[in-house]
């Protein structure tokens, strides 16, 4: 057993990449499929941010804390840097309003999962990036409801904030809460409950492709045409993340680490949001930010670390 969730480990990014594709064939061969797996996402996304944040000690979350170069960094190119290049992107957006809340749901809020693998294969320090995950949780939940006002004004009445109440309560506030409960009262099984970080994610990624793809129908051409501004919004990141990590004057596993948190968007916790909005297109444009992202992040543990020898 020890050694196939080492081989999942280390051969993790094929894992995710056949977990999309599994999904994708799945969603397709059996459509009825799709309401039942919606459902699961909730349950799997809730279990899947458990395990994340049970390998984020209470003691390192205190360190990390005080590395206050690191966290600004990240809150900046986060919730400064990204938000500017979303600015950019949006005047030329389709003007399908779902597909323009989509869109902006999901890149504005960093991602808190997958982004610790990638980061970590790449070379970043991935303790300090898990280690601020909380802290980027709760900044995105605060800061995104009048970042969407800005970008939107009174468009932004479609939106009900129950949905994002709930997102944080059910996704964020109680799987931190029983983690941390876990540190302080099972430690043993506290590396049994990690091992199952990548079949987690697996699932998710599956029951979330798998759910989405039958939506896909007459909106597919509506969909696709966000792909680009997904790639270019990864192209200008891959050099936006080393400017404010060379500013800031970090180390080099640090810079990564913050690169990797500007370029990756929180996707899988956001689509309950775009999920609860009216008709099904906001839904599949946050799926297929997640299939570029995925190739994206491929290419960029390849690239990163020539950026930042």
């Amino acid at each position: 057993m020890p050694g196939f969730v080492a081989g999942l480990e280390r051969h993790q990014v094929a894992v995710y990449l056949g977990a999309l594709a599994a999904g994708g064939v799945a969603g397709w061969a059996a459509p009825d499929a799709g309401p039942a797996l919606e459902h699961a996402i909730n349950p799997v996304l809730a279990v899947l941010l458990y395990v994340t944040f049970l390998q984020v000690p209470v003691a390192e979350l205190g360190r990390s804390l005080r590395a206050g170069r690191f966290l600004g960094a990240a809150l900046v190119v986060n919730f400064v840097v990204v938000p500017l290049v979303v600015a950019a992107l949006f005047a030329f957006l389709p003007d399908d309003q779902a597909v323009r809340l989509g869109v902006l749901l999901v890149l504005l809020t960093p991602c808190v999962d997958y982004v610790i693998v990638f980061s970590g294969l790449a070379g970043g320090d991935s303790r300090r990036l898990l280690a601020a995950t909380p802290l980027l949780l709760l900044a995105q939940m605060v800061l995104l409801p009048g970042y969407l006002w800005l970008f939107l004004g009174s468009d932004l009445a479609v939106v009900e904030p129950g949905p994002f109440v709930e997102a944080f309560v059910v996704l964020i506030a109680i799987p931190l809460t029983l983690a941390w409960l876990t540190q302080a009262r099972a430690e043993r099984i506290i590396g049994a409950i990690s091992t199952t970080m990548v079949p987690l994610m697996a699932a998710t990624l599956f029951t979330v492709v798998a759910s989405q793809v039958p939506k896909l129908g007459d909106d597919l051409p509506q969909v696709a045409r966000v792909v680009p501004f997904y790639v270019v919004f990864l192209v200008v990141m891959a050099f936006a993340g080393p400017a404010v990590a060379k500013v800031v004057r970090l180390d080099v596993a640090s810079g990564r680490a913050i690169v990797f948190t500007g370029a990756t968007r929180n996707s899988l916790v956001v689509l309950p949001l775009a999920l609860a909005l009216p008709g099904d297109v906001a839904g599949v444009v946050v799926v297929t930010q997640t299939l570029v992202e995925v190739v994206g992040m491929v290419i960029y543990v390849r690239v990163v670390p020539r950026l930042l020898p």
